[in-house]
């Protein structure tokens, strides 16, 4: 496998399962976001991804965030977009390996997580058919020259109205993005910082099983 990860399998025996794979923030590790899996449907395959870059102390990064006095802060674009490439091969891998259904893959994201999983869509369109960005935005810089006008990819947006992490003012360039692509979305903010309130964990798992029920019903 081109990354480490750790695994919940589906609850019910479920062929085919949906797949739901996991991608944490900066500095953080793979166990991070795994505490949702068990509150989340019984019949996802839940995979939660290590970043390929650490930081020692069990912390890890998808990019590297440099600072200096010259440029102030900023990202190691080559290692964001080698990351998205490594992502999308772990993907692959994955439905392979497990035998999820190809038509079910869920991608969340939390902050830097959050970044890369925008990225992702756009550079490989219809990989993953929902993206759930937690903390994050879509980062001009980490996108390709054209957007495919083939993309189907649904987007839960959600951002910290007062995260002084990610400035909000970043994360409400989303749904305008995502809007003029004509992509369907849906975009929140709650009253927290850089993480994820109780309320916007439910609002999003119930965003997931609603397309779980979608795609479970044809006549849909």
């Amino acid at each position: 496998m081109s990354l480490q990860y750790i695994v919940r399998e589906p609850k019910k025996g479920t062929k085919n399962a949906p797949l739901l794979i996991l991608l944490h923030g900066y500095g953080s590790n793979e166990q991070d976001l795994f505490s949702f899996a068990e509150e989340l449907p019984e019949d996802l395959l839940i995979v939660s991804a290590q970043a390929p870059y650490t930081m020692g102390n069990r912390a890890y990064a998808w990019y590297a965030i440099n600072f200096d006095n010259v440029n102030g802060k900023f990202s190691d674009l080559k290692q964001a977009k080698e990351s998205i490439d490594k992502i999308a091969i772990f993907i692959d891998e994955i439905k392979q390996k497990y035998q999820t259904n190809p038509t079910k893959t869920f991608l969340l994201g939390f902050s830097q997580g959050a970044i890369l999983s925008y990225s992702l869509s756009f550079f490989y369109p219809n990989k993953v058919q929902n993206v759930i960005a937690l903390s994050g935005y879509i980062n001009s810089e980490v996108l390709p020259n054209t957007i495919s006008k083939e993309i189907t990819t649904n987007y839960y947006c959600s951002h910290g109205s007062v995260d002084q992490v990610l400035p909000v003012e970043w994360a409400r360039k989303s749904k305008p993005f995502l809007d003029n692509l004509n992509l369907q979305n849906t975009y929140s903010e709650y009253p927290v910082g850089h993480g994820v309130a109780p309320q916007n964990f439910y609002s999003f798992k119930s965003w997931i099983e609603e397309r779980l029920q979608i795609t479970n019903n044809p006549q849909d």
